[in-house]
C-alpha cells in the first residue's frame, strides 16, 4: 500500500483507509427513479449509504405516508418484513408515474443509445 501510495501520489492513510474499507471513504448516495419504499431499501440492499428521493414522493399522490414509509424501508432494508410492511403503507397506484421512452421525441432525449 506504501508503495502504491507514492506511485499514485496519494496520501497513505487514503490508501490505507481505502484497502481496509474495501472502497472509496466517500458518501454513495443513490438518486433518481426511487419512488416506493421497496425501491428505497433495494438501493440500501446493493450498498448506497443513503437515498435522495425528491419528486418520487412529492409527485406522488401521497406523499407523507410515502416518506414515512420510504424512511422505514430504508432503516430497517435488512430487515424483510419491516420492508413489507412499509411497502403496504403505500399504493402502487399512488407512486409518481415513469415515463414511457417510447413517448419521447427524439429533441427529448439526454442520449441516444443502440443505433
Amino acid at each position: 500500500i506504501w508503495y502504491y501510495s507514492k506511485e499514485n501520489k496519494v496520501p497513505y492513510e487514503l490508501a490505507l483507509l481505502t484497502a481496509k474499507l474495501g472502497r472509496l471513504p466517500v458518501v454513495n448516495f443513490a438518486a433518481g427513479g426511487i419512488a416506493t419504499p421497496a425501491d428505497a431499501a433495494l438501493m440500501m440492499w446493493l450498498g448506497s449509504d443513503g437515498v435522495f428521493v425528491g419528486s418520487g414522493i412529492f409527485k406522488s399522490q401521497d406523499p407523507g405516508s410515502r416518506a414515512r414509509a420510504i424512511v422505514l424501508a430504508t432503516s430497517f432494508y435488512d430487515d424483510p418484513e419491516t420492508v413489507v410492511e412499509a411497502q403496504r403503507m403505500v399504493s402502487e397506484k399512488g407512486a409518481m408515474m415513469g415515463i414511457d421512452l417510447r413517448t419521447l421525441k427524439p429533441e427529448q432525449l439526454m442520449q441516444v443509445r443502440g443505433e
